[in-house]
C-alpha cells in the first residue's frame, strides 16, 4: 500500500511465513523412503553461499557501478565464479552433497532446469519493467500498479490449478510451447502500447501472459522430474528452483541495464530530429511558449520552461521505445529456449519408475 514505507514488502512476509510454517508442522510428514544425512556438508553450504551471494550482489550493484569498470563488481564476479567452480568440484567428490549435481545426468531434468533459467530470465525481466513503465511514465501509485497486475496473476493461478488437475492428460511439450508463444504474444502486445495507453489497454495482454505462464510452470516442473527416482526428487526440485531464481536475478539485472541504455540511445536518435530548423519542433515549441505566457509567465521563463517540457516529452517517447524493446526481448528469449525440449525423451508428467535403492 502507498501508506507504508518500502520495508513493508519484507515485513508482510513474516505473518505469511508463520502461517506456512504452522501448516508444514501440522500437515507435512516425513515420507517412508526418506534417509537422513549422516553429516552436514558445511563446506558445500559455505561455497554455495559465496557463489550465489556474490552473484546476487554483483547483479544488484552492477548497473549502479557501471559493471566491470568497477573493481568492486569485478571482485564479486571473480568470487562468484571461483566459488561456483569449487562448489561443483566439492559436490561431485563428497558422499553427501548439499547439492547433488549428479541428478543432471537425467535427460529430462538437465534441459528442464536450463529452460527454467530462461523462463526466470524472461519472466522476472518483464515483471520488473512493467511497474517501472506504469509508475514512471503514467504516474501510477504502487497500489494502482498492483491492481493493474492483479488480474494477470489471478489468471496465472487459475491456469496452474487447472494444469495441476488436467495437465497430465497432455504432452508437456505441447503445453509449454503454447504457453511460451502466448507469453510472446502478450509481450508483443505490450510492446505496441503508446505513451497514452491506459489500464484497459493492459488488461488482456496481462491476462494472456498469466495464462501462458500457467501453462508453463506445472508441465515444465512435472516433466523435468518425471524420470527421477523418488529419493532424488528433493535434489531435483531444489536444482530446478535454484536455476529459475538465478535466471530471474540475471533477467532483472540485464533488463535494468538494457532499459537505461536503450532509453539513452533512443533519446539521442529522437533529439537529432528535434532542432531549431525543424518546422514541427518550432511549431510545438511556440505553442508551448504561448500557452505558458497565457498563464502569466514572462517570455524568457516561458521559453525555458517550454524547452524543458519538450525535452521531457522526447525523454518519455524514448522510454516508451526502450520498454517496447525490452518486452520483445523477454518474449523472444523464452521462445528461443523451446528447442531444449527436443532433448526430452517424452513429455509425460507422471512420475517415472521409482528406484528404491
Amino acid at each position: 500500500m502507498d501508506a507504508y514505507a518500502w520495508p513493508w514488502i519484507f515485513y508482510i512476509n513474516v505473518p505469511l511465513g508463520l502461517i506456512a510454517g504452522l501448516m508444514v508442522w501440522t500437515y507435512v510428514r516425513d515420507v517412508a523412503h526418506q534417509v537422513r544425512a549422516k553429516s552436514v556438508d558445511v563446506l558445500g553450504i559455505v561455497l554455495l553461499t559465496l557463489a550465489v551471494g556474490a552473484l546476487q550482489w554483483m547483479l544488484e550493484r552492477g548497473e549502479r557501478h557501471d559493471w566491470f569498470d568497477s573493481r568492486f563488481v569485478t571482485t564479486l564476479a571473480v568470487v562468484s565464479v571461483v566459488s561456483a567452480v569449487l562448489l561443483v568440484w566439492r559436490e561431485l567428490t563428497v558422499d553427501e552433497p548439499v547439492i547433488d549435481f549428479r541428478v543432471l545426468r537425467s535427460r529430462q531434468l538437465a534441459p528442464g532446469v536450463v529452460f527454467a533459467a530462461f523462463m526466470g530470465l524472461a519472466l522476472y525481466g518483464s515483471v520488473f519493467v512493467l511497474p517501472v513503465f506504469l509508475q514512471q511514465l503514467h504516474g501510477y501509485t504502487a497500489q494502482q500498479t498492483g491492481l493493474v497486475i492483479l488480474p494477470g496473476a489471478i489468471a496465472s493461478a487459475v491456469t496452474m490449478g487447472v494444469m495441476g488437475r488436467l495437465g497430465g492428460r497432455f504432452d508437456a511439450r505441447l503445453l509449454i510451447s503454447v504457453g511460451a508463444f502466448m507469453f510472446l504474444g502478450a509481450m508483443w502486445q505490450l510492446s505496441q502500447l503508446p505513451l497514452e495507453a491506459g489500464t484497459d489497454d493492459l488488461f488482456w495482454p496481462l491476462i494472456m501472459r498469466g495464462v501462458g505462464l500457467g501453462l508453463l510452470f506445472v508441465p515444465l516442473t512435472g516433466a523435468s522430474m518425471s524420470d527421477l527416482p523418488v529419493h532424488k526428487l528433493g535434489q531435483g526440485t531444489g536444482m530446478f528452483n535454484l536455476l529459475r531464481q538465478l535466471g530471474g536475478s540475471l533477467g532483472i539485472a540485464i533488463m535494468a541495464t538494457l532499459l537505461s541504455r536503450y532509453t539513452k540511445t533512443f533519446k539521442a536518435q529522437l533529439t537529432e530530429h528535434v532542432g531549431a530548423y525543424d518546422g514541427a519542433t518550432t511549431e510545438r515549441l511556440g505553442a508551448l511558449t504561448r500557452g505558458l505566457m497565457a498563464r502569466g509567465t514572462d517570455a524568457v521563463t516561458a521559453k525555458q520552461q517550454a524547452l524543458a517540457m519538450l525535452d521531457a516529452q522526447v525523454g518519455a517517447q524514448a522510454s516508451v521505445l526502450a520498454f517496447s524493446r525490452i518486452y520483445l526481448i523477454s518474449g523472444v528469449l523464452l521462445v528461443a529456449a523451446l528447442p531444449l525440449l527436443l532433448i526430452w525423451r517424452n513429455g509425460r508428467m507422471a512420475p517415472g519408475p521409482v528406484d528404491a535403492h
